[in-house]
């Protein structure tokens, strides 16, 4: 198996990455943080043999092992990363594919430029749970309704990093949700949104958005308030499918009360069976989605055959979708006829 080198150690490595690959057994070799302390605690912690005090110096030991990089950085910093990684290298990048869909095509040209095998971490497609609600959608025939629906409140203050981005809530968090569903449902034709700040978060560009995926036969909506701090009594998170032979119900258990999260719940009814069914879930989205990520790079670079769902050029119809949202957002609402 090929050793793992990783680019970056805050805490979204800490908390998902890194115990995903300890879980799946894969090999970390290396780390590298330009705050040196980030990268030593990721080290101690996870038992990573080397910890680099430049990022040469570890791109110089990977070339050496054959090694494959996972970029946890910053989306504005991702393409500059990617130029100084050896021609023919394998990486994974974290989401999104760059602040928007002008650094998403730089990155794409880059990777293709290098001949980089190359994904992106949007990986709640590869939760167990939702590889599980994939495989029910026969038994709810075509689908004509889908609802995502999320009422929590989001520890913002744990991405700092964030109060500087004009593109928020969509860039960051929706992204999953527009990517899944794409990975259910195909490509929309086009979109409806509006995206808001918050006044409860005023650092923060947005922190809620309502989203209407365009496609011909089925309402498809995605709503998100990441502000609702009224007690967690009637926080959400859920997606709700609709078909002509029944339904299913997903509840994400990581959103409510992130990171700890609570209990995930997979459901479905159809004509089989005429009442709600519950079906069992083996592993959650944090950390066990990050497993898939990373393991279909590496099937991919030994297999070039395989159909790596995270690659770079299915990641970018994702961004073409967000950028869509964009435009829709600042084109505002259609005035009243007289």
């Amino acid at each position: 198996m090929r050793p793992i080198y990783i680019i970056g150690a805050g805490s979204i490595v800490r908390d998902a990455h890194l115990p995903a690959y300890k879980k799946a057994g894969f090999c970390v070799e290396g780390v590298f943080d330009r705050d040196l302390s980030a990268a030593k605690f990721a080290s101690d912690n996870f038992g990573i043999p080397s910890v680099y005090g430049s990022l040469q110096a570890l791109v110089d030991d990977a070339i050496k092992t054959g090694g494959v990089f996972d970029v946890a950085l910053p989306a504005n910093s991702t393409a500059e990363t990617l130029r100084v990684l050896p021609d023919g290298s394998g990486v994974l990048m974290q989401k999104p594919m760059g602040e928007s869909l002008a650094q998403a095509s730089e990155i794409l040209n880059i990777c293709k430029s290098k001949n980089l095998t190359a994904g992106v971490n949007l990986q709640l497609k590869q939760a167990p749970y939702f590889r599980q609600l994939l495989k029910l959608l026969p038994e709810i025939g075509e689908i004509y309704d889908l609802d995502w629906r999320v009422v929590t409140l989001q520890p913002w203050h744990l991405w700092t990093f964030l109060q500087e981005k004009s593109r928020c809530e969509i860039n960051y968090h929706s992204i999953h949700y527009i990517d899944a569903v794409r990975s259910i449902l195909g490509e929309p034709i086009g979109v409806w949104c509006r995206t808001m700040q918050s006044p409860k978060a005023p650092l923060l560009s947005q922190t809620a958005s309502t989203i209407i995926l365009d496609y011909p036969k089925i309402r498809a909506n995605i709503s998100t308030n990441h502000g609702h701090d009224f007690s967690p009594d009637y926080q959400e998170s859920c997606l709700k499918l609709e078909g002509t032979k029944g339904a299913i119900r997903l509840t994400l258990g990581v959103i409510l009360d992130y990171p700890a999260g609570r209990a995930d719940k997979l459901e479905y009814i159809s004509e089989k069976t005429g009442v709600w069914i519950e079906v069992p879930t083996n592993g959650t989205w944090f950390p066990d989605a990050f497993i898939g990520t990373m393991g279909g790079l590496l099937r991919k670079i030994e297999n070039p055959d395989y159909n790596y769902e995270n690659c770079v050029a299915d990641a970018y119809k994702t961004m073409q979708v967000i950028e869509a949202c964009y435009i829709s957002n600042n084109n505002g609402s259609t005035p009243l006829p007289n």
